[in-house]
């Protein structure tokens, strides 16, 4: 595995390949068994595999937990390892970031200003920016990203659509763990009772499924089941969208998606589910 630090260092090393299919996957670290998931996909669909890693200070908002945003470098150094990455690119922001005055991405106006981007505004102009930055040093083939983040999905796709970048987006499956919590880099944050509390969110997520594996189609009834259950939790929202990310008002089977975030102590955490 090569680690590499500079985007010029990765460009020149990239031209040994020029006729080889390239896998990427863009992480922020603190790499837990979803991105593991997400690197044996690219291992399995492509000749090469290009890891990321990099905390991108443009998505955290002011207040947010960049600072203190789990670090782990040689952990996650060995696990790429262990995983069989070719290529480990870690840049410092200096490198990524040329000045102030940038050509900037700037998310949608509707679908990047909605949930996340209500809570978080501007938090995808931020993603968008770092990974168009991010494909166009790579140049990938395809990219890997999993659906936990889903409208930061769906934004990419968009971005790669409207931008005509030659690029196949690959999502990728949720990765929960044994106890049903989906897997997060912030998960560490959690204390044990909060860990216990935090079941919540999956079990509503696991009984909305259930009722409209029933038939139950109205999303009103739904919601007020999912708030039920986590009615002991600080939820932020609970979301029903079809898979453009408009609302909507009934479940259309294989073609919608049900997400929550909640805050469990100071940690926030998001999930969902595709119906």
């Amino acid at each position: 595995m090569e680690i590499v630090k500079t985007v010029d260092e990765l460009r020149e090393i990239l031209k040994r390949y020029k006729n080889n299919s390239i896998g990427f996957v863009p992480t922020m670290g603190a790499l837990h068994d979803g991105h593991i998931s997400l690197i044996k996909r690219s291992h399995d669909e492509n000749d090469i595999v290009v890891v990321s890693i990099f905390v991108n200070p443009t998505q955290f908002l002011a207040g947010e937990d960049l600072d203190k945003y789990p670090r782990r470098d040689e952990v996650d150094k060995k696990i790429c390892e262990l995983a069989k990455v070719d290529i480990l690119f870690m840049p410092n922001i200096d490198d990524m970031y040329t000045g102030n005055d940038e050509v900037k991405v700037v998310a949608p106006a509707v679908r990047g200003y909605v949930l996340e981007g209500f809570i978080r505004p501007g938090h995808f102009d931020g993603v968008l920016r770092v990974v168009c930055k991010l494909f166009n040093i790579v140049k990938p083939t395809n990219a890997y990203f999993g659906k936990k983040d889903a409208q930061q999905l769906v934004l990419i796709q968009q971005m790669v659509k409207d931008l005509f970048m030659d690029i196949n987006v690959v999502p990728c499956e949720l990765i929960r763990d044994n106890d049903g919590l989906a897997l997060s880099s912030r998960n560490v944050y959690l204390t044990q009772e909060q860990r216990t509390q935090a079941l919540a969110i999956p079990k509503s997520l696991k009984s909305a499924a259930k009722k409209i594996g029933m038939g139950e189609l109205d999303v009103s009834v739904l919601k007020a089941l999912m708030s039920e259950t986590m009615s002991g939790l600080n939820v932020e929202y609970i979301a029903f969208v079809d898979r453009e990310f408009n609302e909507i008002n009934k479940i259309e089977v294989k073609n919608s998606i049900i997400l929550v975030a909640a805050r469990v102590g100071n940690t926030r955490l998001i999930d969902n589910i595709w119906i």
